[in-house]
Protein backbone atom coordinates (compact mmCIF):
# COMPACT_ATOMS: atom_id res chain seq x y z
CA UNK A 1 0.00 0.00 0.00
CA UNK A 2 1.74 3.09 -1.10
CA UNK A 3 1.23 6.88 1.32
CA UNK A 4 2.16 10.08 0.11
CA UNK A 5 2.49 11.20 3.54
CA UNK A 6 4.68 8.11 5.27
CA UNK A 7 1.52 7.64 7.84
CA UNK A 8 -0.67 4.53 6.84
CA UNK A 9 -2.52 5.62 9.56
CA UNK A 10 -4.31 8.83 7.80
CA UNK A 11 -5.02 6.12 4.73
CA UNK A 12 -6.79 3.33 6.62
CA UNK A 13 -10.22 2.07 7.68
CA UNK A 14 -11.01 2.26 11.63
CA UNK A 15 -9.52 -1.08 13.44
CA UNK A 16 -12.80 -0.77 15.10
CA UNK A 17 -14.98 -0.46 12.17
CA UNK A 18 -13.34 -3.71 10.78
CA UNK A 19 -12.99 -5.42 14.07
CA UNK A 20 -17.33 -4.78 14.16
CA UNK A 21 -17.71 -6.37 10.90
CA UNK A 22 -15.23 -8.83 11.47
CA UNK A 23 -17.52 -9.93 14.74
CA UNK A 24 -20.95 -9.46 12.91
CA UNK A 25 -19.87 -11.91 10.06
CA UNK A 26 -17.99 -14.52 12.08
CA UNK A 27 -19.74 -14.38 15.30
CA UNK A 28 -18.39 -17.72 16.70
CA UNK A 29 -14.63 -17.41 14.88
CA UNK A 30 -11.73 -16.08 16.77
CA UNK A 31 -9.48 -14.30 14.36
CA UNK A 32 -5.87 -13.43 15.00
CA UNK A 33 -4.49 -9.90 15.15
CA UNK A 34 -1.86 -10.98 11.87
CA UNK A 35 -5.44 -11.49 10.09
CA UNK A 36 -7.47 -8.78 11.34
CA UNK A 37 -4.57 -5.83 10.52
CA UNK A 38 -4.42 -7.87 7.09
CA UNK A 39 -8.41 -7.11 6.40
CA UNK A 40 -7.30 -4.02 7.46
CA UNK A 41 -4.69 -3.30 4.60
CA UNK A 42 -6.72 -5.41 2.12
CA UNK A 43 -9.98 -3.09 2.37
CA UNK A 44 -7.85 -0.06 2.22
CA UNK A 45 -5.98 -0.94 -0.69
CA UNK A 46 -9.41 -2.04 -2.31
CA UNK A 47 -10.92 1.33 -1.39
CA UNK A 48 -7.73 2.88 -3.00
CA UNK A 49 -8.37 0.67 -6.39
CA UNK A 50 -11.85 1.41 -6.58
CA UNK A 51 -11.79 4.95 -5.49
CA UNK A 52 -8.61 5.79 -8.20
CA UNK A 53 -10.34 3.72 -11.32
CA UNK A 54 -13.47 5.97 -10.47
CA UNK A 55 -11.36 9.07 -10.56
CA UNK A 56 -10.02 8.11 -14.43
CA UNK A 57 -13.54 7.42 -15.41
CA UNK A 58 -14.51 10.41 -13.52
CA UNK A 59 -11.76 12.71 -15.64
CA UNK A 60 -12.54 10.45 -18.58
CA UNK A 61 -16.31 12.29 -18.53
CA UNK A 62 -14.97 15.32 -17.92
CA UNK A 63 -16.58 15.70 -14.47
CA UNK A 64 -15.22 16.84 -11.43
CA UNK A 65 -17.13 14.81 -8.79
CA UNK A 66 -17.10 10.83 -8.34
CA UNK A 67 -20.36 10.21 -9.09
CA UNK A 68 -22.20 6.28 -8.05
CA UNK A 69 -22.48 5.27 -11.79
CA UNK A 70 -18.19 6.07 -12.06
CA UNK A 71 -17.81 3.14 -8.87
CA UNK A 72 -20.44 1.03 -10.03
CA UNK A 73 -18.30 1.58 -13.81
CA UNK A 74 -15.11 0.71 -12.06
CA UNK A 75 -15.94 -1.87 -10.59
CA UNK A 76 -17.08 -3.75 -14.19
CA UNK A 77 -14.12 -2.52 -15.79
CA UNK A 78 -11.56 -4.23 -12.57
CA UNK A 79 -13.58 -7.01 -12.74
CA UNK A 80 -15.75 -6.84 -9.71
CA UNK A 81 -19.06 -7.19 -11.92
CA UNK A 82 -20.79 -9.73 -9.68
CA UNK A 83 -20.95 -7.31 -6.82
CA UNK A 84 -22.70 -4.35 -8.93
CA UNK A 85 -26.27 -5.73 -7.80
CA UNK A 86 -25.65 -5.54 -4.11
CA UNK A 87 -24.01 -2.23 -4.80
CA UNK A 88 -27.09 -0.92 -6.14
CA UNK A 89 -29.17 -2.22 -3.59
CA UNK A 90 -26.80 -0.85 -1.48
CA UNK A 91 -26.79 2.73 -3.07
CA UNK A 92 -30.72 2.71 -2.65
CA UNK A 93 -30.88 1.82 0.62
CA UNK A 94 -28.74 4.72 1.31
CA UNK A 95 -30.61 7.18 -0.59
CA UNK A 96 -34.12 6.09 0.76
CA UNK A 97 -32.53 6.82 4.41
CA UNK A 98 -31.00 9.83 3.34
CA UNK A 99 -34.28 11.16 2.13
CA UNK A 100 -35.92 9.90 5.36
CA UNK A 101 -33.82 12.11 7.20
CA UNK A 102 -34.04 15.21 5.01
CA UNK A 103 -37.81 14.81 5.68
CA UNK A 104 -37.39 14.65 9.58
CA UNK A 105 -35.21 17.68 9.96
CA UNK A 106 -38.01 20.14 7.79
CA UNK A 107 -38.85 22.46 10.29
CA UNK A 108 -42.08 22.65 9.06
CA UNK A 109 -42.94 18.62 9.54
CA UNK A 110 -41.82 19.42 13.28
CA UNK A 111 -44.51 22.38 14.05
CA UNK A 112 -47.12 19.65 13.68
CA UNK A 113 -49.44 22.02 11.53
CA UNK A 114 -50.95 21.04 8.30
CA UNK A 115 -49.12 23.01 5.27
CA UNK A 116 -52.34 24.13 4.69
CA UNK A 117 -53.12 26.06 7.87
CA UNK A 118 -49.40 27.29 7.62
CA UNK A 119 -50.47 29.11 4.71
CA UNK A 120 -54.16 30.15 6.19
CA UNK A 121 -51.57 31.90 9.34
CA UNK A 122 -49.13 33.55 6.42
CA UNK A 123 -52.18 35.13 4.33
CA UNK A 124 -53.71 36.25 7.12
CA UNK A 125 -50.98 37.98 8.74
CA UNK A 126 -50.12 39.29 5.20
CA UNK A 127 -53.75 40.70 5.30
CA UNK A 128 -53.34 42.32 8.86
CA UNK A 129 -49.97 44.22 8.09
CA UNK A 130 -51.20 45.02 4.54
CA UNK A 131 -54.31 46.73 5.55
CA UNK A 132 -54.23 50.33 3.83
CA UNK A 133 -50.77 49.90 4.19
CA UNK A 134 -50.55 51.82 7.24
CA UNK A 135 -50.54 48.86 10.47
CA UNK A 136 -47.22 51.21 12.22
CA UNK A 137 -45.25 50.35 14.94
CA UNK A 138 -46.94 52.04 17.58
CA UNK A 139 -49.73 49.72 16.89
CA UNK A 140 -47.82 46.55 17.09
CA UNK A 141 -46.22 47.68 19.94
CA UNK A 142 -49.71 48.80 21.91
CA UNK A 143 -50.70 45.65 21.00
CA UNK A 144 -48.12 43.67 22.42
CA UNK A 145 -47.69 45.86 25.70
CA UNK A 146 -44.49 47.41 24.67
CA UNK A 147 -43.57 50.98 24.47
CA UNK A 148 -43.90 53.64 22.81
CA UNK A 149 -41.06 53.67 19.74
CA UNK A 150 -39.13 55.99 17.63
CA UNK A 151 -39.48 59.39 20.48
CA UNK A 152 -37.87 62.48 18.54
CA UNK A 153 -36.74 60.42 15.51
CA UNK A 154 -38.60 61.31 11.99
CA UNK A 155 -37.34 58.23 10.40
CA UNK A 156 -40.05 55.87 8.93
CA UNK A 157 -39.16 52.72 8.27
CA UNK A 158 -40.72 50.73 5.20
CA UNK A 159 -41.96 47.60 6.43
CA UNK A 160 -43.64 46.81 10.08
CA UNK A 161 -40.57 45.82 13.10
CA UNK A 162 -41.11 44.02 16.05
CA UNK A 163 -39.31 43.55 18.92
CA UNK A 164 -36.38 45.97 20.39
CA UNK A 165 -34.87 47.11 17.43
CA UNK A 166 -33.04 50.77 17.02
CA UNK A 167 -33.65 52.59 13.99
CA UNK A 168 -30.86 52.85 11.44
CA UNK A 169 -31.07 56.76 11.49
CA UNK A 170 -30.89 58.17 14.55
CA UNK A 171 -29.95 54.86 17.39
CA UNK A 172 -29.68 57.34 20.29
CA UNK A 173 -33.06 58.71 20.05
CA UNK A 174 -34.91 55.84 18.24
CA UNK A 175 -34.84 52.43 20.71
CA UNK A 176 -38.00 50.94 21.26
CA UNK A 177 -39.10 47.74 23.60
CA UNK A 178 -37.42 46.79 26.50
Amino acid sequence: MASSSGNDDDLTIPRAAINKMIKETLPNVRVANDARELVVNCCTEFIHLISSEANEICNKSEKKTISPEHVIQALESLGFGSYISEVKEVLQECKTVALKRRKASSRLENLGIPEEELLRQQQELFAKFSVSGSWSLSQQLREQGGSQPWTGCTHTPHTPVMGPFSCTSSPNMCIFGN
